[in-house]
């Protein structure tokens, strides 16, 4: 809980502060991997950080969790932290690294704005600072023990039985542990990281869902080549793509992710685009494991049939379920392709169940898309839950 005295600081120079964190955290993160370049070795990821979506994540984490608790004053947002603390903890973060983001991240609002950093605004904040770092801290201690790994320490080797083209774009590896020890224990919706030496010899982290249902002996995830188009390529995808076959060795991290599938019986919407179908895939898989007697709507929407990923296991899986349908939407639906609908998702003539539960993944712009309609169909916000791959972007816009 924040105190008073702070509060009413914080009330009056979140506008300010908020308006000035994305040149803050810029001048941050350049600081900070100036004097510690070893937090680039298998921390941080490269590609996230040349564009600036790591930066804004921060930012809009920072100004969400400030504002959330001058707006609820005697509550303290741990659902807001959750995401924060299983990506976190799927790339071993540890209690003493917010000692170092504390320096660095006060030099620069100081750096930034200069003499209207006042002793009282300086501990107003640094108070939002250590109740954020010590709600985070407990949170991945808590999912540190679960997961029954050492703080810091969420790798093991997982070799590689069968690696599968999905598309031209995207590959699946299917994996076992290499110590022939049974998996760890995983729930539907959840992923791990990656981590990779680069031709250059620093370490990459990139997190990948769990496409299959969480067996305790193999595990497989999906990936997609991320191409420039403007932006950084993704290392660590095109170095999987190009380098790794069965027999290969990965380091995986145990499995993190707050975003899972319900234990209920209540109706599910499963509704993806592109990439963001190896979740839903995941809980398909889950659910036909189990005998599973929920009624499930499938949706998903891709440039084509054929760069559609995992669709085969879809269908499969949806023919395998009592109560499952499915609707695909293709911008590119080709000839042959006479079921599908055409363009983008559009749920208008699409009977939507309000009672359901709604997981989304996908594109950011997609995701915002969707969860409009789905609110305009009566579907009540708190049923909407989302995944995003990498910093979450969606949350940075909702605080900016």
């Amino acid at each position: 809980m924040l105190s008073a005295e702070s509060a009413s600081v914080i009330r009056a120079t979140l506008p300010a502060v908020g308006g000035a964190l994305d040149e803050i955290t810029t001048r941050f993160y350049a600081t900070m991997f100036a004097d510690r370049p070893e937090l680039l070795d298998g921390m941080f990821n490269r590609g996230n950080q040349a564009s600036g979506a790591q930066r804004q994540a921060l930012a809009g984490s920072i100004a969400a969790f400030a504002g959330a608790l001058v707006t609820e004053p005697g509550t303290r947002p741990d659902t807001l932290l959750a995401r924060i603390a299983h990506k976190h903890a799927a790339v071993g973060v540890t209690e003493d690294q917010y000692t170092i983001v504390h320096k660095y991240l006060f030099a620069a609002i100081a750096d930034v704005l200069g003499d209207a950093v006042t002793p009282e605004v300086a501990a107003a904040w640094d108070e939002v600072y250590w109740l954020m770092a010590g709600a985070l801290i407990a949170q991945e201690a808590r999912l540190y023990l679960m997961a029954q790994v050492e703080p810091g320490h969420p790798w093991r080797q997982w070799t590689v039985v069968e690696r599968r083209e999905e598309t031209p774009d995207t590959v699946s590896f299917l994996l076992r542990p290499s110590d022939g020890t049974p998996a760890p224990a995983a729930r539907a919706g959840q992923y791990v990281s990656v981590r990779v030496r680069m031709p250059d010899g620093v370490h990459q982290l990139r997190q990948y869902s769990l496409s299959s249902a969480p067996g305790d002996r193999t595990r497989r995830i999906t990936v997609k080549r991320v191409q420039g188009d403007g932006a950084p390529e993704g290392e660590v995808s095109n170095l999987l793509h190009r380098t790794v076959r069965p027999g290969d060795e990965l380091t995986l991290s145990a499995p993190f992710g707050d975003v899972v599938l319900d234990r209920s019986d209540r109706p599910l919407m499963l509704v993806s685009a592109g990439i963001g179908c190896t979740p839903m895939v995941g809980m398909l898989e889950h659910l036909a494991v189990t005998g599973s007697t929920r009624p499930v709507t499938v949706l998903h929407a891709d440039r084509s049939p054929g760069d559609h990923a995992l669709r085969a296991d879809t269908e499969r899986l949806v023919n395998r379920l009592p109560e499952a349908r499915s609707v695909f939407w293709y911008e590119r639906p080709g000839a042959e392709e006479s079921r599908a609908r055409r363009g983008a998702m559009d749920l208008d003539g699409l009977e939507v169940d309000t009672g359901a539960s709604v997981y989304l993944c996908g594109p950011l712009s997609f995701m915002r898309s969707v969860r409009e309609q789905l609110l305009r169909a009566g579907v009540p916000a708190r049923e909407i839950r989302y995944e995003v791959f990498g910093p979450d972007l969606w949350l940075a816009g909702a605080a900016a």
